[in-house]
């Protein structure tokens, strides 16, 4: 059988000898089938990379077949950001602690591949976030940017709270006070919105979860809302000091008095690719330790 995939890319941190060896791995994988590898331009003048095709950010989306992010989920997150809206699937070999999305461990690396490479593999389409930042009467906006897990607003002043209010399709939800706000996909549920107190949601479920962060009141409680849903977030008080806007942990601009953020899911998606027994329950049975409580472990506690 042909495989489909015959120009693949690997992101990652090259320059980092825990990337590079299994990278080096992959890439003598992949030439023994014939396959072309590209990298990053900065990467190819390193001697393990020197037989690979640079490729830059740009060229990510139309130039290749198949993209392999090699580190934590971070790593993944950027990757994915970087080929939204194109049909490039991802496939993430986990090198991280938590490893909720990229799911391949090095020793089972080559397999998997040999497996995608055969088209013996899971396909998953999952939602991406849209964030604009409006001002003013004109609604004059900034750069659109893309998140995969969550887009957070936060205080921009430390040792205080801020006020904000919130819409929902054109109509008012409510006036916050507190550290700030998380909106998250369901792939971000399982992220910081998580460590907030939000709810987990199954990655097929069309739903958005907006999250307080330390909320001033105690029913400021986690809401989850249908996709299709535009959310605005504008601060309270005239003269309220400019917010942090973030992107997956990057800052993308501040949110000043008389600005709006408006966050939607975008029309663009990420694919990912997963070994054919793959179970999103699983998952989570694994990276959250459901069930480990041992009866021994409350013996020695209790001892």
């Amino acid at each position: 059988m042909t495989s489909t995939f015959s120009r693949i890319a690997l992101w990652g941190q090259m320059t980092d000898a825990s990337v590079a060896r299994p990278a080096r791995q992959i890439i003598e994988h992949l030439r023994s089938r014939a396959i072309t590898i590209l990298v990053a331009p900065e990467v190819c003048d390193l001697p393990e990379f020197a037989d690979c095709q640079a490729i830059t950010d740009k060229e990510l989306s139309d130039q290749l077949d198949l993209l392999i992010s090699i580190g934590g989920d971070g790593t993944m997150l950027g990757a994915a950001r970087r080929v939204a809206g194109a049909t490039v699937p991802i496939l993430g070999v986990n090198l991280g602690r938590l490893g909720f999305l990229t799911d391949i461990l090095p020793e089972q690396m080559t397999s998997a591949i040999d497996a995608v490479l055969s088209g013996d593999y899971l396909e998953e389409n999952r939602l991406l976030l849209r964030s604009v930042i409006r001002s003013g009467k004109d609604g004059s906006k900034s750069s659109e940017h893309f998140a995969f897990n969550d887009v957070v607003l936060q205080k921009g002043v430390s040792g205080r709270m801020f006020d904000f209010n919130t819409v929902i399709g054109g109509t008012f939800v409510n006036k916050h006070s507190g550290d700030g706000i998380i909106v998250a996909t369901p792939t971000g549920s399982t992220a910081y919105a998580l460590s907030c107190g939000g709810p987990i949601v199954e990655p097929s479920v069309e739903a958005l979860v907006m999250v307080p962060i330390c909320p001033h009141s105690l029913s400021d409680r986690p809401l989850v809302v249908p996709s299709t849903s535009e959310i605005e977030i504008s601060l309270a008080d005239a003269n309220e000091p400019p917010a942090h806007v973030t992107c997956d942990g990057e800052e993308i601009g501040q949110l000043a008095p008389k600005q709006t953020l408006m966050i939607s899911v975008a029309n663009e998606t990420v694919t990912l690719l997963h070994p054919t027994n793959h179970s999103y329950y699983e998952l989570l049975r694994s990276k959250l330790n459901w069930g480990k409580a041992s009866r021994s472990g409350a013996r020695e506690r209790s001892s």
